[in-house]
């Protein structure tokens, strides 16, 4: 851990950076804020090679650690009281929004790494399920920070355009509620759009796409048996359980969630630690980003996050109205 220091202390400085700068644009994620900031400031300065054990550290093992304790954000019994036909949408939002989007992006002549993640990043939930796919698959680096800058673009569209919308066609505060919960990528776009749409919609919004997060647990166990499968004979494939133990944690700390038990007064820290970790990890991960790298991924990328997009946010549409 000795040599992890530097880079850790140069994480550490850049987390709190970015949290206050949240303070002031609470509608930005975080995550993309840093992987910005990472990005910016490897393509302007050459990083030392003592800080880079540290980041490597932050990209892999802090990433981990927060996405289980996303886990904490989630109660069973909030999802479930959603009712069946909700809970089927949501079920169908994921599972129609991967395959869909994985059809796509092939027709694309996309390689697999990046069509996953732009899939999982835009069906579940934004930039932590796209880290978390790629902490399963191994993608390029240039691939990862490329989806969660087209999740961050799109998701902070539909902001604008799902209240506007839901206006338009007359949708109630549930159905609207569920649309935003079923089609915005990011948890924090979720929450502004919710609250663009006033009344009850926010609170149906933010326990659908909670519920979509659920699905983040049995979506990786898939990704790594089908990366088990493609390429048997992986170094990244051959050791890696089929589910990996972040994502039994994640399970475990919203069964600690569910119970009760957790004292309320811990949720808020945990929270704020949770959005530190993965903010650490994205900017470690933009530091291993470069322009040059950037612009060999092409239009491509584009083209098909549009599609997904338009893809999830009609299936999510589509489900609100059969089950609102």
């Amino acid at each position: 851990m000795r040599e992890c220091w530097p880079g850790l202390a140069l994480t550490a400085v850049v987390v709190v950076l970015v949290m206050l700068i949240g303070r002031w644009l609470p509608t930005v994620s975080p995550l993309l804020i840093a992987i910005v900031i990472g990005a910016v400031l490897a393509n302007i300065v050459a990083l030392p090679q003592l800080l880079q054990p540290g980041l490597q550290f932050s990209a892999k093992r802090l990433l981990r650690v927060g996405v289980a304790l996303l886990g904490l954000q989630l109660t069973f019994s909030d999802i479930l009281g959603l009712g069946p036909a909700a809970i089927v949408v949501v079920i169908a939002i994921v599972a129609l929004g991967i395959g869909g989007t994985m059809l796509m992006g092939r027709m694309l002549g996309l390689s697999w790494t990046q069509r996953l993640l732009i899939a999982c990043g835009f069906s579940i939930c934004g930039a932590a399920a796209a880290a978390a796919v790629d902490g399963v698959i191994d993608a390029e680096d240039e691939e990862l920070v490329t989806t969660i800058a087209l999740v961050v673009v799109f998701g902070t569209l539909l902001i604008g355009v799902i209240p506007m919308a839901s206006n338009m066609f007359g949708l109630d505060s549930r159905t609207s509620g569920m649309w935003a919960g079923g089609a915005v990528h990011e948890v924090a776009q979720v929450v502004a759009t919710g609250g663009a749409i006033g009344g009850a919609a926010l609170t149906v919004a933010v326990v659908v796409k909670l519920a979509r997060v659920v699905l983040l647990a049995p979506v990786l166990a898939i990704v790594g048996w089908q990366a088990r499968r493609r390429d048997p004979a992986g170094a990244g494939t051959r050791n890696a359980p089929l589910i990996p133990l972040f994502v039994i944690a994640f399970l475990v700390c919203a069964a600690i969630r569910t119970t009760g038990l957790l004292p309320t007064a811990i949720l808020a820290p945990a929270k704020l630690v949770q959005t530190g970790l993965l903010t650490a990890a994205m900017f470690a991960l933009g530091t291993g980003v470069r322009i040059t790298a950037l612009r060999r991924v092409g239009p491509r990328p584009l083209i098909l996050a549009a599609l997904s997009t338009v893809w999830v946010t009609g299936v999510a549409l589509a489900g609100a109205m059969l089950a609102g």
